[in-house]
């Protein structure tokens, strides 16, 4: 798997599939900072603005369902999809 971006954009939702998806893989780094402010009790609308580039003034309801299914993929992702990078990522699935 090569590196993945650093500040990729961001879809309206994130995936739901039951296994890794490309999308997971360029939203590696996305979800570490989605976690790291949820872990420092961020408020989820500068999170939205800095890490997902949605303006959630201009964008509320967006912006706070890009936020809600990012994290719950982030928290899928310490529980489950890490498994999947280990064995070498979506294609390898």
């Amino acid at each position: 798997m090569p590196s993945p971006p650093l500040d990729p954009d961001v879809a309206d939702l994130a995936p739901d599939d039951p296994g890794l998806t490309a999308y997971d893989e360029q939203h590696v780094v996305t979800y570490l900072r989605l976690l790291d402010a949820d872990a420092e009790g961020a408020d989820w609308r500068e999170v939205a603005r800095i890490v997902l580039h949605i303006d959630p003034e201009r964008y509320p309801e967006r912006a706070r369902k890009a936020f809600d299914s990012h994290l719950a993929r982030a928290k899928w992702m310490t529980n489950q999809g890490y498994g999947h990078l280990l064995r070498g990522g979506a294609a390898n699935q």
